[in-house]
């Protein structure tokens, strides 16, 4: 058996704010050929998280949040946005799924989120992310400022 608690929970938020990426995954798939791919996600704001898509071979992720408060966003072809949610279990919003083939990204609201995330396997990294070349790429200067500029658009950042 599996178990997802609290205290696995505070363990990998206490790892994501001392990562330099300011998240931590624990793995609940066994090895990552595995075609379910199954993970606790422990996120902090400030991490980012470039949009993306899962194309060729083409993958569906879904994100439950357990605690915290997060964006979850998709994009059209262009970068303009499509759609959001915020995903806060105090507001009743749980949980969304990402189709194959849509840009997405998600943006950290609140210290201390943790999203249980399920998506198609098998995990490869040379092929799992297609990276959207109209947004930042990870340890680029201009990534606070991206996400900030997408905040805007949703309406939380003045």
């Amino acid at each position: 058996m599996k178990i997802i608690n609290l205290e696995i929970l505070d363990k990998l938020s206490i790892e994501a704010q001392f990562s330099p990426r300011l998240r931590k995954n624990l793995n609940y798939h066994e090895e990552l050929s595995d075609t379910l791919q199954r993970l606790l996600n422990a996120m902090e704001p400030g991490t980012y998280i470039r949009p993306h898509k899962h194309e060729n071979p083409d993958k569906r992720e879904m994100f439950i949040v357990l605690r915290g408060k997060l964006a979850v966003v998709t994009y059209n072809n262009d970068g303009s946005i499509q759609n959001h949610i915020i995903l806060d279990p105090k507001e009743g919003k749980f949980g969304v799924e990402i189709p194959a083939r849509v840009w997405h990204s998600i943006i950290v609201l609140e210290s201390n989120s943790v999203l249980f995330e399920v998506k198609d396997g098998p995990y490869e990294a040379l092929t799992d992310k297609n990276f959207a070349q109209w947004a930042p790429p990870e340890d680029d200067a201009r990534c606070d400022k991206f996400n900030e500029s997408v905040l805007r658009s949703i309406g939380l950042f003045k």
